[in-house]
């Protein structure tokens, strides 16, 4: 059963139960007042009755047996009882009165008045008193006009709990579809997004409800399920490729060096090509490993607090180890006057060698002129903006900078991989954050990361 069809269901049932339980509820309170009505109606006879009967003055009796007849309508199966108590206090009794009970007249004595109720047929009884004696006065009819109008009744709220019924089910249909709307879109944008276009996203609307909590979540999930596919096809093009040409080289000059007898020194150039080749494939290995680790897992990362002017301090001080010339500067311009704002929940490490890499490159193609490293903080993110005065990156290269192993046109006079810009990407991607390069040829780049600010949850 479908989710509308359980909606639908849950909403008819319940709504119907609620309507058939008020319905139960105003007939049995319709049924009461009937039955409370026509007994009220057979104790105005019953007093009529006895007046007209027993009353000693021949006027008055006259006028209530004229009331009696004129004024009121002859009830259906109408009969009425006069019953002279005797000194015993016993009253006689009559065949047509034998299904009531003796409480019955006891509570007549008592209180002055009893009712009951026998099949289709209604008792009411009343207690007389004048100079002759002491009378119960009974009247008993069928309530067969009360019994049509409960019968009409009872098949008009019928009828109407039919309608109901109906118009429930439709409103049920409707609603269950219009509040399964988004769902059904999501549903259907989903199944158009294949491995070729995993850059698909789905619309997330601006309420802060379930449904758009669902489709931030599919596109969280896209955004990992991109950069795995795009990881892994990476690796093994790049891997096919990047390794093939060291590893031509290494057999090149082996194969080389065995061709022939040849002397000490031209052994050692070429142990020491193996060797440079060997290093390079082994560097290749190790970034296309990192970058295959941080695109392409699907283990939790074990996320800490995390203080941003603190890593990049510890991002300065690397960089001051591996190139003692560099020109890094921290501007401290734009930091928040609130340290709870430079909180994120982050791995270190993987930060670390994120902003390290991006650094070392900012040294690198500026030829260790100056460079800054500025970061700002905002209730929702801290934003770091890493700056230099470099060779920039040439307009047609700036869409594959994210391509392993692209390196720009103008980089040739420079040793690298092209493997630090993915990897510092796919870093903070991990880490729910965001990479802006801005870069102009021979002017510089500008590049900034965006990483959540840390919220502590109330």
């Amino acid at each position: 059963m479908t989710i509308r069809n359980k909606i639908m269901g849950l909403f008819t049932g319940l709504t119907v139960s609620i309507i058939l339980m008020m319905v139960a509820f105003a007939y049995f309170l319709i049924n009461r007042q009937s039955f409370d009505d026509f007994y009220k109606r057979l104790e105005i006879r019953a007093y009529i009755a006895a007046r007209a009967r027993l009353t000693q003055d021949e006027g008055n009796s006259a006028a209530y047996a004229e009331i009696r007849n004129e004024h009121l309508e002859r009830l259906p199966h109408e009969r009425e009882y006069f019953i002279r108590l005797d000194t015993t206090g016993k009253p006689p009794r009559y065949p047509e009165l034998e299904p009531l009970r003796k409480t019955f007249y006891d509570k007549v004595k008592s209180t002055g008045k009893a009712t009951y109720r026998f099949r289709d047929t209604f008792f009411q009884g009343v207690l007389f008193e004048n100079e002759s004696g002491r009378y119960i006065v009974i009247v008993s009819a069928s309530n067969v006009f009360g019994q049509e109008f409960m019968n009409e009744l009872r098949r008009t709220l019928l009828i109407c709990l039919i309608i109901a019924a109906i118009v429930i089910v439709t409103t049920g249909l409707f609603f269950s579809r219009y509040i399964l709307q988004p769902v059904r879109l999501i549903t259907s944008r989903v199944k158009d997004i294949r491995a070729h276009n995993l850059h698909l996203r789905l619309d997330t609307p601006d309420s802060d409800d379930e449904m758009s909590e669902l489709a931030m979540t599919f596109n969280n999930m896209l955004d990992r399920l991109e950069t795995a596919f795009e990881t892994q096809n990476n690796f093994v093009s790049n891997a096919s490729h990047e390794l093939g040409t060291p590893l031509t080289a290494i057999i090149g000059e082996a194969e080389l060096a065995l061709n022939k007898q040849r002397s000490e020194l031209q052994y050692q150039q070429s142990i020491s090509v193996i060797l440079k080749e060997a290093e390079r494939l082994e560097h290749i290995t190790k970034s296309l490993l990192s970058l295959a680790q941080t695109g392409f897992t699907d283990k939790k990362q074990r996320l800490e607090h995390i203080r941003t002017d603190e890593l990049i301090f510890t991002v300065k001080e690397t960089i001051d180890r591996i190139n003692p010339d560099n020109q890094v500067e921290i501007d401290y311009s734009m930091l928040p006057e609130e340290e709870d704002k430079l909180v994120i929940l982050g791995d270190p490490q993987l930060l670390q060698l994120a902003l390290s890499n991006i650094v070392q490159n900012a040294c690198k193609y500026s030829d260790n002129r100056p460079a800054s490293i500025a970061l700002a903080a905002t209730d929702h993110d801290n934003i770091i903006i890493i700056k230099d005065n470099g060779i920039g990156i040439p307009a047609q290269d700036l869409p594959f900078i994210y391509d392993p192993f692209f390196r720009a046109s103008n980089t040739s006079g420079y040793k690298g991989y092209g493997i630090g810009l993915p990897l510092a990407r796919n870093i903070v991607r991990l880490h729910g954050g965001n990479i802006i390069v801005n870069s102009h040829q021979n002017q510089g780049t500008e590049i900034r990361i965006t990483l959540p600010t840390y919220i502590p949850s109330r």
